[in-house]
């Protein structure tokens, strides 16, 4: 778990312009490790961003294989992972605090404009109640449900899934060609040997 004052850090980056703060500590960890960060710092985040929660730790280890040893591959791996797992929790909590902090702000405003004072008898209470409700309903659901950003993602897991599944039907009738071959080729000797046989009968 990251100190405090590291998350609280790296959530004023994500404030003010986007995953600087996780992105200047990977920028460290990697020349500590002796990593070409400039290459590999755009591509660890890539991963980070479009891959799946359980297939992260696989593509890094795959990435970093070529610089570290195999006893500190996996710690380094999982190190790298938390540490955006932990920055992506704060920045999402700090979205919402601001969110809510606007929702408040936005009826708090329509509650105070008032056109002339007037008596309001309770059934007009309970429907402008109601209304304000309804509304601010609204916005949290429009606020906190982005069906966009849904919609990509399947859209790419459809596509990964699609491809993986292409990859192991390749792999299965490459694995049946290659049967098939072995049987072709097996006949083939067993043809030959007879056919030697029956020539060294005939002498």
């Amino acid at each position: 778990m990251a100190a405090p004052s590291a998350v609280a850090a790296a959530a004023s980056g994500e404030r003010d312009g986007g995953g600087s703060g996780f992105e200047s500590w990977l920028d460290g960890r990697l020349e500590a490790l002796g990593v070409d960060r400039a290459v590999y710092g755009a591509y660890i985040l890539g991963v980070l961003q479009e891959e799946e929660e359980e297939e992260k730790l696989d593509a890094l280890q795959g990435i970093l294989s070529a610089f570290l040893e195999e006893d500190s591959l996996l710690n380094i791996c999982k190190e790298i992972v938390e540490r955006w797992s932990e920055t992506q929790n704060v920045v999402t909590k700090v979205k919402k605090e601001d969110e809510v902090q606007a929702i408040a702000t936005l009826i708090e405003k329509q509650a105070q404009i008032v056109v002339k004072p007037r008596m309001v008898s309770e059934e007009e209470k309970q429907r402008k109640a109601a209304l304000l409700a309804q509304y601010a309903d609204n916005i949290l659901v429009a606020l906190f449900r982005n069906t966009n950003l849904e919609d990509v993602l399947n859209a790419r897991k459809l596509e990964r899934d699609s491809l993986r599944d292409e990859s192991q039907r390749k792999k299965e009738q490459d694995k049946l060609q290659r049967e098939r071959d072995k049987l072709a080729k097996q006949e083939r000797k067993e043809k030959e040997k007879k056919r030697t046989q029956r020539g060294e009968r005939k002498r």
